[in-house]
């Protein structure tokens, strides 16, 4: 059973340590500096690189640039609003760098992130940091190290919340030069023409997509090590593992054709859609195709489609492991830790899925870290909102 310790309150004029400079890390960060409250920002990178990110840039989006529905009518659309009214650095650099995604707020991910970490690094309260660290400093600490957090460091955690290690195995997807898709094939459309017609649509007939799909279940994949197994995160299944579920799969997912009609009305058997992932329009990720193949098969089997036949990539997928805690037994609902009430965590690694909610999840963090220094209640959102 977990012991708590209560810790004196510090002075105002200390600093608030938050670790990690991602979604949830740059959210808590801003949140606690735009009260008043100095921070100290420790991100690892660039002195060590994690296996999924590519640059130092904070809150790099490493899976997907897409923020989801921006339609308030939509449980996500409705997060984000919210998180407009309580000033959210992250979804006021989505909106500023915003890119063509139908009813989704996707984003030019390198102007996105770099606008929030030029935002913490100009902050008079803000000190950023960079170096790894190995264990949970004393004073009070924000944890937001994310799903790659180092291995010392997670071990520390974990020891710290007395909890066995939990993993599970998170995906990327690939992403294309638009001027190597041949567009006497692909066409734009938005699924059942809502929005603009901003993705960019690749149709298979039958025999395509059959050539496709058994190219794709047989293909080779990058090896795990030996000891460690394959638990995936349904929210980023690698593409080839769905596919391998049956042959119809991936037709209910990631190239369903439903709402994707050509103009003279014929609905292809299979649908590969690409998605806008920067301000120039000069790159696009493939929707739902996080991958663990090799790179050489990458290649391969995205040749396969039509219009990708001479495809540029510019980034391969990729599959990283992932770290999280049984948030329930070892968080209160404010995000404080039941163990020591100066710690407080946020992010993926407490059990929350996406980016949006990632960063809702800083947001609340940070919130209440002031006000526990402040000694005022901490705050529980009631449950008529999102966040």
């Amino acid at each position: 059973m977990l012991k708590r310790k209560r810790v004196k309150k510090v002075s105002l004029n200390h600093s608030v340590t938050v670790i990690g400079a991602g979604l949830a890390g740059s959210e808590a960060a801003w949140q606690l500096a735009r009260r008043g409250i100095s921070v100290t920002l420790v991100e690892m990178r660039p002195v060590k690189m994690t296996p999924a990110h590519h640059t130092e840039n904070f809150a790099e989006l490493v899976c997907s640039n897409s923020l989801r529905s921006n339609d308030t009518h939509n449980a996500v659309g409705l997060l984000k609003e919210e998180m407009r009214l309580l000033d959210s650095l992250v979804i006021a650099a989505a909106d500023q760098h915003q890119v063509p995604a139908g009813s989704a707020l996707a984003v030019d991910r390198e102007g996105f992130s770099r606008q929030i970490t030029e935002t913490l690094k100009s902050h008079p309260l803000i000190t950023v940091v960079s170096k790894e660290i190995t264990s949970i400093p004393s004073g009070p600490v924000i944890i937001a190290t994310g799903p790659l957090t180092s291995d010392a460091l997670a071990k520390d955690i974990s020891e710290f919340l007395e909890a066995q290690s939990f993993y599970f195995y998170d995906a990327a997807a690939p992403i294309i030069e638009k001027d190597s898709i041949d567009f006497s094939i692909a066409y734009y459309k938005s699924r059942y023409d809502k929005g603009e017609a901003d993705y960019i649509n690749c149709p298979m007939n039958k025999e395509e997509f059959d050539a496709f799909y058994d190219a794709l279940v047989s293909a080779n994949v990058v090896p795990l090590k030996e000891f460690e197994k394959e638990i995936y995160f349904e929210g980023c299944m690698p593409f080839e593992e769905m596919a391998k579920r049956g042959r119809k799969t991936l037709l209910f997912g990631p190239m369903k054709p439903v709402g994707l009609e050509k103009e003279d009305g014929k609905r292809p058997y299979a649908v590969v859609q690409l998605r806008q992932d920067d301000a120039a329009a000069s790159l696009y990720n493939v929707v739902g195709f996080q991958t663990h193949l090799t790179w050489g098969e990458q290649k391969r089997i995205l040749q396969m489609i039509p219009g990708l036949q001479q495809a540029n990539i510019v980034r391969y997928g990729v599959m990283h492991r992932n770290s999280y805690m049984n948030s329930p037994a070892v968080l209160l609902a404010t995000y404080q830790s039941k163990k020591r009430e100066d710690v407080f965590f946020a992010g993926q690694m407490t059990g929350v899925e996406g980016y949006v909610e990632s960063a809702a999840s800083g947001l609340l963090a940070g919130m209440n870290m002031e006000r526990w220094l402040r000694e005022k209640p901490l705050v529980i959102m009631p449950p008529f909102t999102m966040i």
